[in-house]
């Protein structure tokens, strides 16, 4: 079938690469503001061309968003006012309760299948996309009941394509999950990245002495402003609760090694070791 991909990022170019590969698209079209990664999607062979946003959505079987989430706001009610009569949007932000009130209220609501794949790297643009992103990741799809049966159907069609497990969550649900498990490991990374540059004013060797740890703990500082700017605008309410929290351990430690207390703080990471059994399965 024909694919309309808007936003030839890591997330579009990634699935590009793989609907090519397994067969599921037949022609690849491509819509990108930037002309460099217009060119670049092309040169690459992510798409197999580029077209404007009415071409793509009046021609495509399903078009998926993957443009920052503030983007999505105004793209949305265009793209579907735009597809096809029997054309499906699939959008792939990162955060899903402002969007679902935004469209929520268009006549064509029901085309329309709100998705997240939680798979992804700190690189962007098109240059950033790889074979194989998605693989045993989990594929996310909220207010099923919103979409029509069909809608759904392709959609899970595609992401079990690309060997995704596909889970089910209301959109308030999902952003309260995402604040834990992706958003507030983001801000984890940007604030010991901007701690560590802070020191390395005084101490130039900081980074000569620094190993596998810190780079996959700071790894995600690299990721781009302007889409997590946007993410957490729209799920700024969970975040700050999860901060807290999150605060709150922090602070824990803090105290028990101010005290010399380090049997407390052995607790404490024999506790955090429970993760283990989450992550390995």
């Amino acid at each position: 079938m024909v694919i309309a991909i808007i936003g030839l990022g890591l997330i579009g170019g990634s699935m590009a690469r793989d609907l090519r590969t397994n067969g599921f698209a037949s022609k690849l079209l491509g819509v990108d503001q930037n002309p460099g990664h217009q060119e670049e999607a092309l040169s690459l062979g992510l798409v197999d061309e580029i077209t404007d946003l009415e071409s793509a959505c009046g021609t495509a079987d399903i078009v998926l968003l993957t443009v920052p989430v503030s983007a999505m706001l105004n793209l949305i009610p265009v793209c579907l006012d735009l597809l096809k009569q029997d054309g499906v949007l699939i959008e792939m932000g990162s955060t899903k309760q402002v969007i679902s009130d935004t469209a929520q209220s268009h006549l064509r609501r029901s085309s329309l299948v709100l998705a997240h794949p939680m798979a992804g790297t700190e690189n962007s643009g098109p240059k950033a996309a790889v074979d194989h992103l998605f693989y045993g990741k989990a594929a996310i799809i909220c207010d099923k009941v919103a979409s029509e049966p069909k809608a759904i159907q392709l959609a899970e069609r595609l992401f079990k394509s690309l060997f995704m497990r596909v889970l089910y969550m209301d959109s308030k649900e999902h952003d309260q999950h995402a604040a834990y498990v992706s958003h507030v490991s983001h801000i984890t990374s940007f604030v010991l990245a901007l701690t560590v540059l802070d020191k390395e004013k005084s101490e130039a060797n900081i980074f000569n002495l620094a190993s596998g740890g810190f780079a996959s703990t700071v790894r995600l500082a690299k990721s781009s402003p302007r889409m997590w700017r946007d993410i957490y605008e729209q799920n700024a309410e969970n975040l700050i609760d999860v901060l807290d929290n999150y605060l709150e351990k922090m602070y824990e430690f803090r105290q028990f090694i101010a005290e010399g207390n380090f049997d407390k703080t052995f607790q404490l990471m024999e506790e955090a070791n429970k993760i283990r059994k989450i992550l390995n399965d």
